[in-house]
């Protein structure tokens, strides 16, 4: 007989994606009957709000995981590498926003609007991955125009916000911003330069063929996520002075040609992203009109016209949300709906 509620376990929850899980478990309802909040020892006796009630952070160790249904994982890849199996073992489905098992043969790299069938591979190793925060965002547009013409080549260069990386580097370009206009000697410790009034063009640390980890994430995880490994994608990923939500200038070729006028339509009719795109009326997605919404924006929807069937367009989303939390509660929703 199915559970009219779970026991949840947050692990990494006084992160800046942990907090924002514990506000979307209730602003969705999800049907909740424990939720036990877990993170380091430095947190532990803290609290957290969670439907008017005050609950206290507790060590994530191993003996954590008792009882609990599903864990939702955002504490960082050697965490999730660690204790993902003890959750496991002591019954728990863990949904991981690390980059820990993303590739990981076995592991379903899951969507819920693009391929929510993938979830039914949680039964091999009690793991569902969410994926990159620059992949989730940028998916969603690609999605329904892979589905459209069947996309051949993607070049995409990120813009992307320092919430990203973690509560941290949300209070370094804080301070940075409040030194710079006072005068004061800007302090960095987060990121390797100064992010106030400046563009990062590294995410993560170098590979060998001179990506960067973000920039391959963006490529393999796609291709998994479209379940389509012939798609080439490069691309560039850049940090950017900018508190909350992504953007992503993307480039597409298609095998079949698609019109602006039926990318417009069919993004449209997409679930989870919409489009916004009046270049006269000056109307076109921006980071500050969808911070703390869930759908992404599309815009800036143009043909390419140095090939033959290219379009170009621009896409933002909050990160925070569609980028991890969201995305994690939609894949606890489908494990919930129609597999536990």
């Amino acid at each position: 007989m199915k559970k009219e509620s779970y026991n949840v376990a947050i692990a990494g929850a006084t992160g800046a994606v942990g907090q924002e899980m514990i506000e979307i478990l209730e602003n969705r309802n999800f049907p909740v009957n424990e939720l036990r909040l877990l993170a380091s020892q430095r947190s532990v006796g803290k609290e957290l709000e969670f439907k008017g009630e005050k609950i206290k952070i507790q060590k994530l160790d191993e003996n954590s995981f008792k009882d609990i249904d599903i864990a939702l994982f955002s504490a960082g890849g050697s965490r999730s590498r660690e204790f993902a199996p003890i959750a496991t073992k002591a019954g728990a489905i863990v949904v991981d926003n690390s980059s820990a098992f993303r590739m990981e043969e076995g592991v379903p790299l899951v969507v819920p609007e693009i391929n929510p069938k993938a979830v039914a591979g949680y039964k091999n190793k009690g793991i569902v991955a969410n994926p990159n925060c620059t992949t989730a965002v940028t998916v969603m547009a690609l999605k329904p125009l892979h589905d459209l013409g069947n996309i051949k080549r993607v070049i995409a260069s990120s813009y992307q916000a320092v919430s990203g990386a973690g509560a941290q580097a949300i209070e370094e370009l804080k301070n940075q911003t409040i030194a710079w206009a006072n005068s004061e000697e800007i302090q960095t410790e987060t990121f390797p330069y100064q992010i106030a009034f400046n563009l990062l063009p590294q995410i993560d640390s170098f590979t060998d063929n001179g990506y960067t980890k973000e920039e391959m994430k963006l490529h393999n995880e796609t291709r998994k996520i479209l379940e389509n490994d012939e798609i080439a994608l490069t691309a560039t990923t850049v940090r950017v002075p900018v508190f909350r939500a992504h953007s992503v200038s993307v480039n597409i070729e298609t095998e079949k040609k698609i019109s602006v006028e039926e990318a417009r339509e069919a993004i449209n009719n997409f679930p989870g992203v919409r489009v916004v795109d009046e270049p006269g009326e000056l109307k076109y997605p921006m980071p500050i009109d969808v911070a703390g919404s869930d759908d992404c924006i599309v815009g800036r929807i143009r043909e390419d016209y140095t090939v033959e069937n290219g379009l170009s367009f621009w896409v933002v989303g909050d990160q925070l949300r569609k980028g991890a939390a969201l995305n994690a509660v939609q894949i606890a929703e489908l494990l919930i709906g129609d597999y536990i």
